[in-house]
């Protein structure tokens, strides 16, 4: 009533004043009152740990669950597997056919080996024009050369042993392929898991924005606040490009692995939380026991024991068969014209082996033997020394993923509620609850690069450190390697 009656007393200048101010301070309490928060929580549905946080309230408007409402919305699109992309490698990259073509050529190789050579046959003639009687010879023969001391066996047992090289060759290459699918798979649900937390960021950006303007026009912020939401916001959309951008190159990896240059990007479906446990002993024992490298090489050695033996044989002297029919046109008698008529002849000989008997062919094939032996232990100690510095990368980036996962992820988001529980208490600003949400982005997207960094180094160790999954097999003419450098992805933030 007394508030009634000291209205009554003031001008009109001084009732407009209040009225604004009042107005004004209704806008305010509008703005800055919390609205109702839903209980923070990880979404079970989401596949890769993203914590499931709501954006800040803008101007009093309730907040909404980006994360959610965007893993829903790509969980409705089909996806696709792992499993499903290494079928569609098995069956359209190129170079499994390659090798499985060096494959059948080495048993084309080996067959030819055993065959025996084939014979010859021919016209012969002696004495066909003069003498007195008129005569001469003339006939057909047949020449046949026979392989003695086993030589055909053993050539086939060194084409043999290339077969097998051929076929390490093949299981090798499928291997460097699975490798390639499973790592650009990886890199691309990695890049797929970045662009939506990128969003999600530029989500909070926009509305930074609009909060920010809502509290200048009400004098609650300056116009440098105002800018600085903007300039954020629009590096929140360049890293929302970038990381598109970086998603589709990824994906062209991964289509053109998989033989299928023209796949259209597809959301794939996988967990990047569920990281392989590896055992680095295990691991060295399974590379130096299963490697192809290490199965080639001690197939090299085979080859070498097979070629000693052949060059060994060698002094052993083929024979050579020649026989055949002439027809023998000399008369039997001054008088007579009945001639001699046909008569068969056959001959036999041997190459005698007195000066060469092949000893610097056999020298060479016990080099080739020695270098053979030396090649597997090579082989094995430049596996080691590959393995190492993915093993440390390994341990490294799994130690990182998991303080990410058990602590410093879940400090974020427990520094994230308590803003907002602070913040509805009307005890913190906003900015405050903007910089909470803002790191505990900016965290799972270092979470995110860390769980790509393990996934890449426990491939390469589980696939036995094979890659090059485009690269063409090469065939036992060919210098062999092992593998080769993988170009690892920085454990930084992108």
């Amino acid at each position: 009533m007394k508030a009634v009656e000291m209205l009554g007393k003031i001008g009109d200048k001084e009732k407009m004043i209040i009225i604004r101010n009042s107005f004004l301070l209704w806008i305010c309490l509008q703005s800055f009152w919390p609205a109702p928060l839903g209980a923070q929580s990880v979404d079970p549905r989401k596949p890769h740990g993203a914590i499931t946080v709501s954006a800040p309230p803008s101007a009093g408007a309730p907040p909404r669950d980006y994360d959610r409402a965007l893993s829903q919305n790509l969980s409705a699109e089909p996806g696709l597997t792992l499993e499903q992309l290494q079928q569609m490698a098995l069956l359209a990259n190129p170079t499994l056919a390659q090798a499985q073509a060096g494959v059948q050529a080495a048993a084309g190789r080996t067959k030819q080996a055993g065959l025996w050579p084939n014979p010859t046959v021919g016209y012969s003639s002696e004495e066909v024009r003069g003498g007195s009687f008129g005569g001469g010879q003339q006939g057909a023969f047949i020449q046949q050369n026979v392989i003695l001391g086993g030589k055909l066996a053993l050539e086939r047992k060194m084409f043999a042993a290339e077969g097998k090289q051929a076929e390490a060759e093949a299981r090798e290459q499928r291997l460097r392929v699975e490798n390639g699918v499973r790592s650009a798979f990886y890199q691309a649900l990695a890049a797929q898991q970045l662009v939506e937390t990128r969003k999600q960021l530029g989500e909070l950006a926009n509305d930074a924005v609009q909060t920010t303007e809502q509290l200048f026009n009400i004098g609650q912020a300056d116009r440098p606040d105002v800018l600085q939401s903007q300039v954020e916001a629009d590096q929140a959309d360049l890293d929302v490009i970038t990381a598109e951008q970086q998603q589709q190159k990824i994906w062209l990896v991964l289509a053109a692995t998989v033989g299928k240059p023209g796949l259209s990007l597809t959301r794939l479906e996988g967990n990047l939380e569920d990281l392989p446990q590896l055992d680095t002993d295990q691991v060295i024992q399974a590379i130096l026991r299963d490697s192809p490298a290490v199965q080639i090489a001690q197939i090299g050695v085979t080859r070498a024991d097979a070629a000693i033996a052949r060059a060994r044989r060698e002094v052993v002297p083929d024979l050579l068969l020649r026989a055949g029919v002439r027809d023998d046109l000399e008369q039997l008698g001054p008088s007579s014209p009945t001639t001699v008529g046909f008569v068969g002849f056959a001959e036999a000989g041997v190459n005698l082996r007195l000066f060469n008997r092949n000893q610097g062919n056999i020298e060479a094939a016990k080099a080739d033997r020695e270098r053979a032996q030396l090649e597997v232990q090579r082989v094995s100690l430049d596996l080691r020394q590959s393995a190492a510095p993915f093993i440390q990368n390994y341990a490294t980036a799994r130690a990182i993923a998991d303080r990410y996962k058990k602590r410093t992820l879940q400090n974020a988001q427990r520094a994230y509620e308590l803003y907002l529980e602070k913040y509805r208490e009307g005890a913190a600003a906003y900015p405050e609850v903007l910089i909470a949400q803002r790191t505990l982005f900016q965290l799972q997207t270092s979470y995110i690069s860390a769980l790509e960094n393990v996934w890449m180094n426990s491939i390469t160790l589980q696939g036995l450190l094979l890659t090059g999954s485009l690269d063409a097999p090469a065939g036992p003419d060919m210098h062999h390697t092992p593998f080769e450098e993988l170009n690892m992805p920085s454990s930084g933030n992108r």
